[in-house]
């Protein structure tokens, strides 16, 4: 879908032109991204602010959506171990995607989408989405396990993994390579299911690094494959909510 006509940033007009902005057929865009939560020693704390920046402006360049200032806490209970981690509980972060969408929907929007960077982020935008049925407010979120499981099998290389492993760093060597220190990364990936933890304890994953995964085997080859998917899937979430939002 071609876009002729300008993203709006919110943060950066007036309350009379939030106005004119905030109408019916209106699409919000709200990116999630955190800002303080650990990606292993290679990756720096805010890796996930970084993305949604990145994916949300990529967005702005394609659609004439109002956007939002992206959201850097949430819900990151697998991290809470490491230094610099945030981790807001679900109920608070749900309530929080309820907050935020309520306060424009009195001005008249009523499709909203959630750019979601994170995993454990579903369940509370789940429960968010659900909630505001309820005001009869349309809310979609990104999965990235959906948009990029076809990418995966076909570049993934490291047994498993899904946190500052493969995947995540090989997207960061696109987007901020000099974020990226390659220096320090190291296979690291314990098959047990649980949060991380920097120490051996029933229920949690060992990880001394805070990466779950093997990021040495990233590449910005794979990046650039990984990063087409991501846009293209969110692209294709925004274009059907704002077909929704104009019929």
């Amino acid at each position: 879908m071609a876009n002729r006509m300008s993203a709006i940033f919110i943060e950066h007009i007036n309350w009379k032109e939030a106005e004119k902005a905030l109408t019916k057929e209106a699409v919000i865009l709200i990116a999630i991204g955190g800002q303080c939560k650990e990606h292993g020693l290679h990756l720096p704390l805010d890796n996930d602010w970084i993305l949604a920046e990145y994916l949300k402006n990529r967005m702005a360049e394609r659609f004439p959506l109002v956007i939002a200032p992206t959201i850097n806490y949430s819900y990151y209970p697998a991290m809470a171990d490491y230094p610099g981690t945030v981790s807001l509980r679900s109920q608070t972060a749900s309530m929080m995607f309820v907050d935020v969408v309520r306060s424009f929907a009195r001005f008249g929007p009523r499709h909203f989408y959630f750019l979601n960077t994170g995993i454990s982020t579903l369940n509370p935008l789940k429960a968010a989405a659900e909630e505001l049925q309820t005001d009869k407010l349309i809310v979609h979120y990104t999965d990235l396990g959906k948009h990029l499981s076809e990418c995966r099998k076909t570049l993934e290389e490291q047994p498993g993994g899904s946190h500052a492993d493969e995947i995540e760093t090989s997207m960061m060597l696109v987007i901020a390579p000099e974020k990226v220190r390659m220096d320090l990364a190291v296979p690291d990936f314990d098959d047990q299911p649980g949060p991380l933890s920097r120490s051996r304890k029933p229920g949690t994953a060992y990880s001394p690094t805070g990466a779950w995964g093997d990021p040495t085997l990233a590449t910005k080859e794979k990046g650039q494959a990984l990063i087409s998917c991501l846009l293209d899937g969110i692209a294709g979430d925004i274009e059907f909510l704002l077909r929704s939002a104009r019929s």
